[in-house]
């Protein structure tokens, strides 16, 4: 989706926004336990093709790379591995998350003007970054141009809950209107109400989850069932990253699939686990 001519593709208000977040939500090691920062990384890293990867790793980039949450698996894993934001305050919350690792560069810069030249890298992933820019589509083709022929590339993008019935979409609908509303509040604001979501809907919903699996039945169906095994924390920093972004788009996973073929991307795999759509491609 081309929201508007903007070479860069990135909306700074959006990129303050993020700044706001991982100041807030720093995703250090006291905020998560190894065995939950692991168990969530691995959700998200389901289908990538660790071993296509050279055999000291390679070298990759983070795009988008907020907190440098994701990065703090991926480092210890590859030979090399760059860090782009657009926010410079997201950036100096991951430089702090990632000081142990010796091998990771930090670039302040946007999706639309990666410093790093083409066909020089051997993978890229971008989790939950893309559907908050501008053009999404220009975003992948960015990736793709940085990217070696046969390099994997790693992506999360919201869902339009294609997978879900019309009853799911239609409560989707009308968490859409809070968003709208509570994104363009002052931080303060934005904070108070994203945190009074997490402990007045995503907590009971979740405890709602969790009894239905105990009890044998599917918890599925229940919206936020994924959190069910997942700490307060984790619902607090996502129901800020939820409620608080003024640009959000969704996308099924047709839609997904097309653009990385457009970009250039081949033997495209999709999740079947949740969050969705997470989905690799390989670099033609």
């Amino acid at each position: 989706m081309n929201r508007t001519a903007n070479p860069i593709n990135v909306d700074e208000k959006v990129a303050r926004g993020f700044g706001d977040e991982w100041s807030t939500f720093r995703q250090g090691e006291d905020d998560l336990t190894p065995e939950q920062r692991q168990s969530i990384f691995e959700n998200y890293f389901a289908v990538f093709p660790w071993g296509s990867l050279p055999k000291d790793g390679g070298v990759g980039i983070d795009v988008g790379c907020g907190s440098g949450r994701w990065s703090m698996g991926v480092a210890p894993r590859v030979s090399h591995l760059h860090a782009l934001d657009a926010s410079a305050d997201a950036l100096a919350v991951a430089r702090q998350n990632l000081a142990p690792f010796r091998n990771v560069t930090f670039h302040h810069a946007s999706v639309g003007n990666i410093p790093l030249p083409d066909r020089s890298l051997d993978f890229a992933f971008s989790l939950g970054v893309l559907h908050h820019v501008p053009d999404t589509q220009a975003a992948i083709n960015a990736i793709a141009a940085k990217l070696k022929p046969g390099a994997p590339f790693l992506i999360y993008l919201y869902y339009a809950f294609d997978n879900r019935p019309a009853w799911f979409r239609g409560v989707w609908a009308i968490s859409d209107v809070v968003r709208k509303v509570v994104s363009r509040m002052p931080h303060a604001a934005r904070f108070a109400i994203s945190q009074a979501i997490a402990a007045f809907v995503y907590w009971p919903l979740t405890r709602l989850a969790l009894i239905a699996e105990r009890l044998g039945k599917n918890p599925n169906a229940i919206p936020l069932s994924w959190y069910r095994d997942k700490s307060f924390y984790v619902m607090r920093t996502d129901a800020y990253d939820r409620f608080c972004t003024r640009l959000e788009q969704r996308f099924t996973r047709v839609q997904i699939s097309n653009m990385l073929t457009k970009a250039g991307f081949h033997d495209i795999a999709f999740s079947e686990r949740e969050p969705f759509w997470c989905a690799v491609g390989l670099k033609k």
